[in-house]
C-alpha cells in the first residue's frame, strides 16, 4: 500500500491539504475514475526533465541524447508490464487518441478486406463517436448489447461476425459501472471464427487495475492513458501487435516509426511510466486493499433504504467488477443535487463519465444496462484509487446517511 503524502497548499492557510481536517470535516477524494492525483515520483521527474534534460529526443547532440533515453525507459517498462516488444509500444496524447489511431488507422488500412466493425454499446465516447465517424465514411457498425450486469454475450459476438469483420473494439471496464468483459474468451472467439480480424481493447479503466496480457489474450492493440494511473494528463499509450496493418492519422515528422508523427512529449512520456512502475510495484497488496474498500464501501450503501449498486453480479460481489468503480442509484435525489451535497461536505464524486458531464444527457451505459428514468436521473459514481483510506469512506457514508434522507424529503415536497 502507497502512504498518502501531503501535497504544498496552494493557498497560505493549508485549507488545500489532501486529506487535512477542515471547516466541513475531511477533504474526499472519490473521481479517479476521472482523473488521478499524480504520484510525486512521477511529478518530480516530469519536473526534472523539463527544466534540465530537455533536449528534444530527435536532436543529435547530446541534449537530444539524454531526452532519448526516457523514451527507451518508458517503451520498457510497458513492454515489461504488456509482455511485448518495446517496438509494438507507441506514445500517443491520450486515451481519445489512443482509440481514435486504432480505429481509424486500422479501419482505413484494412478497408479492401472488408468494412465491417464490432463494438458495444457501453463504450467510452472515445470509441463510439469514432465509430460514428468510420459509419459516414461507409462502414458497417454492429453494436452489441449488454446484460443488465454491463457484459456483452459471446453468442452475440459470434452472431455478429463475419468473413468481412475487420476489427472488433471492446472496452476491458466500463467508466461508469466498473463491468468487466470476457476479454481473453472474446479474443480466442475472434481468432478462431476469422484470424485476420483485428481485436481492439480500450483498457484505459483496465490498465493499472488488471493484469493484462495482449499476446495471451489475442489482444491486437490496446489502450492506455496516463491520467488515470497517477501519471499526468495528455499522455498515453497505444499497443500495436507488429503484424497488425494500421496507417497514421497525424502526419508531419514520420515520429514513433511513421506512425504517430509529433515531437515527443517527453516529460509525460517518462512521467507515465514511472506512475506504470509504482503501480504494478505492488500490484496484489494493493487490488486486494482495493477490493476490500469496495466490499466494505457497497455493505455501507446497501444499508441505506432504496439505493442500487449498479453492475455487481450476484454470488460474485464486488469480486466480478472494477475493484475501484462503485456506481450508485439513489432514487428521489437528483445525481447532480447528491454530487453538490456531498461537495458541500468535501466528498469529491461524479454524475456519471467525466468526459460528458458538462453535456447532460442520459448515460448509455446505464440505458443498455436497463436503467428507467428514476435511475439515469439519480446516479452517482464512487471510485478509488491507492490513497483511497477507510476513515474517507466511513466519512463519506455518514454523510449519505445524514443527507439523503433530508434531500429525499426536500424532493417530495
Amino acid at each position: 500500500m502507497r502512504k498518502c503524502r501531503t501535497i504544498p497548499a496552494t493557498g497560505g492557510d493549508g485549507a488545500h491539504l489532501f486529506g487535512k481536517v477542515r471547516l466541513f470535516g475531511m477533504e474526499v477524494y472519490l473521481d479517479n475514475s476521472a482523473t488521478t492525483r499524480v504520484f510525486p515520483e512521477a511529478a518530480a521527474l516530469a519536473a526534472r526533465i523539463m527544466c534540465e534534460e530537455y533536449g528534444n529526443p530527435s536532436s543529435l547532440h547530446l541534449k537530444g541524447v539524454e531526452a532519448e533515453k526516457y523514451l527507451r525507459y518508458a517503451k520498457e517498462t510497458f513492454a515489461k508490464i504488456l509482455k511485448v516488444n518495446e517496438k509494438e509500444i507507441f506514445f500517443t496524447s491520450g486515451g481519445t487518441e489512443s482509440d481514435n489511431l486504432a480505429l481509424i488507422g486500422c479501419a482505413m488500412a484494412n478497408c479492401r478486406r472488408g468494412k465491417k466493425i464490432i463494438t458495444t454499446q457501453i463504450e467510452h465516447p472515445a470509441v463510439l463517436k469514432t465509430c460514428a465517424y468510420l459509419e459516414s465514411q461507409g462502414f458497417e457498425v454492429t453494436y452489441l448489447p449488454v446484460n443488465g450486469y454491463g457484459q456483452i454475450s459471446l453468442e452475440d459476438l459470434k452472431e455478429a461476425m463475419t468473413p468481412e469483420t475487420i476489427l472488433v473494439s471492446i472496452m476491458h471496464t466500463n467508466n461508469e459501472i466498473g463491468s468487466l468483459q470476457p476479454i481473453a474468451e472474446a479474443g480466442a472467439l475472434i481468432k478462431r471464427l476469422n484470424p485476420a480480424t483485428l481485436l481492439h481493447v480500450d483498457a484505459v479503466q483496465g490498465f493499472g487495475k488488471a493484469k493484462i496480457f495482449p499476446k495471451k489474450m489475442g489482444i491486437d492493440l490496446l489502450s492506455v492513458s496516463s491520467h488515470k494511473i497517477h501519471g499526468p494528463k495528455g499522455v498515453g499509450v497505444l499497443y500495436v501487435n507488429e503484424k497488425v496493418k494500421i496507417q497514421p492519422i497525424l502526419f508531419g515528422g514520420g515520429q514513433q516509426m511513421n506512425l504517430r508523427s509529433g515531437t515527443d512529449n517527453v516529460p509525460g512520456v517518462a512521467a507515465m511510466a514511472k506512475a506504470a512502475e509504482l503501480i504494478y510495484e505492488h500490484f496484489d497488496e494493493d487490488i486486494e486493499r482495493l477490493c476490500a474498500l469496495k466490499e466494505y464501501f457497497c455493505e455501507g450503501v446497501s444499508k441505506i433504504e432504496n439505493v442500487k449498486i449498479n453492475g455487481l453480479i450476484p454470488g460474485e460481489g464486488v469480486r466480478g467488477t472494477a475493484p475501484h468503480i462503485v456506481s450508485v442509484s439513489i432514487p428521489g435525489v437528483r445525481a447532480e443535487v447528491m454530487l453538490h451535497t456531498l461537495e458541500e461536505r468535501g466528498v469529491f464524486v461524479s454524475a456519471g463519465s467525466a468526459c460528458s458531464s458538462h453535456k447532460p444527457q442520459p448515460s448509455a451505459t446505464l440505458k443498455a444496462i436497463g436503467a428507467d428514468k428514476a435511475m439515469l436521473e439519480s446516479t452517482i459514481r464512487f471510485s478509488f484509487s491507492v490513497y483511497t483510506t477507510k476513515e474517507e469512506l466511513d466519512y463519506t457514508l455518514r454523510e449519505m446517511y445524514d443527507k439523503i434522507p433530508i434531500l429525499r424529503r426536500y424532493a417530495r415536497r
